[in-house]
């Protein structure tokens, strides 16, 4: 391994050098079974089964990323149909309904735990109060227009409101009550009571938010304990850099510093410092627990799955490079539009480009990529071959379709070994 060499540098002595690559490696390897057995990522059924599974599930990661792209079954639904084998698109309006679950912001657009409402009242301040440059531009007239339409009529979309803008305004310009809507939900005074589709559906937050829930605003050291108890629990490690992702602020940054030491003088947490990665926090009764890799499993796996949304900590790990191109220019693309990291027993090992053809039922492996030299194929393909059908009734598709394979060596196999499952 290239870092392995670099490490030899810094020593001296064949034996030495045979003693700390050999450390090096099985501590990546354990942060990698760590990783994804905290994430739900090494057996079948994690959380269990149906509805209570997609709660629990919700609640052991701390959020499920929304997104709204539909080349293949949206993220959100993704995400959770990797980790339980039953899972159904309605169970997250179902979760909603009950009040088990919310939409709102954690490091984007999510669901959350409803008992984990009042952390995101820090946020809703701040926009508030006017310290978000994204909302300012509503004016306050079209603020209480909607609130008291909403207030009267009871629960309203974007498209109950008429537009006021221009019949020759830009396609990207929001009417105005689309932005007080926004405003409002942001800054708390709304909330998302369902969708229709992808249409969110809002209402009065007093009528939406249950009333045994806390309500109190955390202080900021309450703020990052709480971060760093969701990445624990999610991930069994963390960094101050996957705490601090897309939250920008020196004050946060001290605070979740601030109790991360806290925790390391008090014994509760365990710096472990390892090459090529910022310091890496975790505890030693997680590091002591014995892991096993697991041998069958395969998942193909979301852009915004949560075990992966850290693209650095992806690339540290996993030794994975991996960005989502459906954003890059045609030409620039190297992997595809839509390219799904696949995951084979501990590690990534290429990645596959798809799109669900709903309307004739042909779910298209446009570019399927396997990377890693090391895999056996005679082991690997009945369970890939098992994770695409799987995921191809997912997505609404009776049939399946690989267009392209990288090496081309392999194209005859993979499409011989999925033709046999139409």
């Amino acid at each position: 391994m290239l870092r392995a060499k670099r490490l030899y540098l810094k020593i001296q002595g064949d034996y030495e050098l045979f003693i700390l690559e050999i450390t090096f490696i099985n501590m990546h390897k354990k942060l990698r079974l760590i990783a994804l057995q905290r994430q739900g990522l090494t057996t079948v059924s994690p959380f269990g089964k149906g509805i209570q599974a997609t709660k629990r599930a919700i609640e052991h990661l701390g959020y499920i990323q929304i997104d709204t792209l539909s080349v293949i079954e949206r993220a959100h639904h993704h995400t959770l149909w990797t980790r339980i084998p039953d899972y159904q698109p309605g169970y997250l309006s179902e979760l909603v309904r009950e009040r088990s679950v919310f939409e709102y912001w954690f490091h984007a657009a999510s669901y959350l735990p409803m008992e984990n409402y009042r952390f995101v009242l820090p946020q809703m301040l701040e926009i508030k109060r006017g310290k978000s440059p994204y909302y300012s531009n509503v004016e306050a007239k079209h603020i209480h227009h909607v609130l008291d339409r909403i207030r009267i009529e009871g629960p309203l979309k974007a498209r109950n409101f008429k537009s006021t803008t221009s019949a020759n305004s830009k396609w990207w310009d929001w009417k105005p009550a689309k932005r007080a809507l926004e405003k409002l939900f942001m800054q708390g005074d709304l909330m998302i009571s369902g969708r229709d589709g992808m249409e969110k559906i809002y209402d009065i937050t007093e009528r939406v938010l249950p009333d045994h829930i806390n309500t109190r605003k955390p202080s900021l050291l309450e703020f990052a304990e709480y971060l760093i108890n969701v990445s624990m629990k999610a991930n069994g490690l963390t960094t101050l850099k996957l705490l601090t992702h897309l939250r920008p602020g020196s004050s946060l940054s001290k605070a979740l510093n601030r109790v991360l030491c806290q925790k390391v003088e008090e014994g509760v947490m365990i710096e472990c410092p390892i090459e090529g990665m910022p310091m890496v926090y975790t505890t030693q009764s997680i590091l002591d627990k014995k892991l096993s890799r697991p041998n069958k499993n395969v998942r193909i796996l979301s852009p915004f799955d949560n075990a992966i949304i850290h693209r650095d900590k992806v690339k540290q790990i996993f030794d994975f490079e991996y960005r989502l191109e459906c954003y890059t220019s045609k030409e620039k693309r190297k992997f595809g539009y839509f390219s799904l990291p696949i995951l084979y027993q501990d590690r990534l090992v290429g990645r596959v480009d798809c799109k669900a053809h709903r309307k004739t039922g042909c779910f298209e492996l446009i570019h399927l990529h396997i990377e890693s030299k090391e895999i056996n194929l005679d082991l690997f393909m009945p369970e890939f071959k098992k994770v695409v059908n799987r995921f191809a009734v997912f997505n609404g598709c009776n049939n399946i379709h690989l267009t392209s394979c990288s090496p081309k060596r392999l194209m005859s196999t993979f499409r011989c070994a999925l033709n046999e499952i139409q």
